[in-house]
């Protein structure tokens, strides 16, 4: 019987917020039944509760009616000893309130300092908009080492709740981007909607770190080259790339759909190995050359597993005899892709 005493006392108090409420509820109940005494015997409402309100909160004013009688005595009595100590009750508690939550901000803006201070050779993800999202989904796929940077106080808390690191900050300061650890960041991806923020974001991270890689994310195409001039390694235009995907399907519906490939590209993506689907353009260094040449003359290791001939759906495997057409389409594996392909000096759409 004691324990399970000390047990509900224990869980009553671990709790302020319950017993905020409950002091508040304690404090109404016997100021109502006081009220309701008062008047019972005879005086006004109005009497009853100014009376009884400067008695709850010991302010003391004279009284308004004179408490003469033994029944006055006891209510005004039991509304002292009952109402000051709710009230007592109800402080402590809001005190207690104030210094848990104030203790638990300190704690996790510690804790997360700690997180931040071990990140080393990490990425950092300024937004945690839609692409921000997916992105950070990836890399915990697999199992990269990131950061995201975000303004939104509404943002921040749904990305601390998925379970994310998550720095809240202005990415455009640069006391932010020294916070979430660029100097020892290998790479900052910055995806927000705003050019001008992207650029300016460009341009202090690359002056915070010259080794820094960065990808920065535009929405008007002349953003790109303002981007590039800033100090970006990679620039990505979304509706750039939504459409080249789309003309990829349209142009090759089969090409890269087979579960098979899906699987293969899921089972790579840990090892930081992408798939890719490009399309050799007429006229381009690609046409005439063998799968072996292209491989050969590429920047970076990159594999060409498959071919799908131009204007038809037939799809066959890439070998080093593979001579490539105008138009055809080529799955390729590698790490920076478009990078490798660059070193070809042959231009090709990629989906």
């Amino acid at each position: 019987m004691m324990r399970s005493t000390a047990l509900t006392t224990n869980r009553l108090l671990a709790s302020p917020v319950r017993n905020l409420a409950g002091g508040a509820l304690f404090v109404l109940a016997v100021s109502a039944l006081a009220i309701c005494a008062y008047v019972a015997v005879g005086w006004s409402w109005g009497d009853a509760l100014y009376v009884a309100v400067i008695t709850v909160f010991t302010v003391g004013y004279q009284e308004v009616r004179p408490i003469d009688t033994p029944l006055l005595r006891a209510i005004t009595i039991a509304l002292i000893t009952l109402g000051c100590t709710g009230i007592i009750f109800m402080t402590g508690a809001l005190v207690q309130f104030i210094t848990a939550t104030q203790f638990s901000e300190i704690l996790g803006d510690r804790r997360m300092s700690q997180q931040i201070e071990r990140l080393s050779d990490h990425i950092i993800i300024c937004g945690f908009g839609r692409i921000g999202q997916q992105l950070a989904r990836t890399l915990r796929g697999a199992a990269a080492s990131f950061i995201i940077v975000e303004a939104s106080e509404a943002r921040a808390a749904e990305a601390a709740k998925a379970g994310y690191l998550c720095f809240r900050g202005d990415a455009t300061e640069e006391a932010t981007l020294i916070a979430a650890g660029i100097a020892r960041a290998r790479t900052i991806v910055t995806v927000l909607h705003d050019d001008a923020a992207n650029v300016f974001i460009t341009l202090t991270a690359r002056s915070l770190n010259k080794q820094l890689s960065i990808i920065a994310r535009g929405e008007a195409p002349t953003t790109e080259a303002k981007l590039a001039q800033a100090g970006a390694d990679r620039v990505v235009l979304p509706a750039h790339i939504g459409a080249e995907r789309i003309a990829e399907i349209l142009l090759f519906p089969e090409a890269g759909a087979s579960a098979g490939l899906e699987r293969v590209e899921r089972e790579l993506l840990p090892f930081g190995i992408a798939m890719d689907t490009v399309i050799a353009e007429p006229g381009s260094a690609w046409v005439g050359r063998t799968v072996a040449q292209i491989e050969s003359a590429a920047s970076m290791p990159i594999l060409i597993v498959e071919v799908e001939r131009a204007g038809t759906r037939q799809r066959e495997r890439a070998s080093a005899q593979t001579r490539i057409e105008a138009g055809d389409g080529l799955v390729v594996l590698g790490r920076g892709i478009q990078a490798a392909l660059a070193g070809c000096g042959a231009p090709v759409h990629s989906g």
